[in-house]
């Protein structure tokens, strides 16, 4: 047990977050549906947070951007191979660009514990 705890403080074994979207694609000012699939490690692990960034990205430059941040304060244990889901709701900006061969966007997703490596996800969205 004692093992397997300290695997887990180091990222193995871990509690994991997948972002779950209905779609990838979305159109300018659209709301977006969709929820967090908390998936329980080896252990049991005390959540901090998640943070759920929408990034653009400009390909050519390189350069990436935070276009809003939603963030989950929660004190929820997540038991040992338990599968949780947060609902996740999103309005996309009416002033965004459309996706390009030169814009991307991206949803970063971050699980913060109260003990080890953060697990953390991305998905691309493409925006008409």
């Amino acid at each position: 047990m004692l093992l397997r705890k300290y695997m887990s403080l180091i990222g193995i074994g871990s509690a994991q977050i997948d972002l779950i979207l209905s779609k990838d694609t979305y159109k300018v000012g659209e709301h977006i549906e969709g929820y967090f699939l908390i998936k329980g490690g080896t252990i049991d692990q005390q959540l901090r947070r998640i943070d759920c960034e929408l990034i653009k990205r400009e390909e050519l430059m390189g350069n990436e951007e935070i276009i809003d941040i939603q963030t989950i304060l929660t004190s929820k244990r997540i038991e040992s191979e338990e599968i949780y889901k947060i609902t996740f709701s999103f309005k996309l900006p009416s002033s965004i660009f459309v996706s390009s061969e030169e814009i991307s966007y991206c949803f970063k997703t971050k699980l913060t514990f109260n003990e080890g490596v953060e697990s953390r996800d991305q998905d691309i969205i493409r925006i008409i």
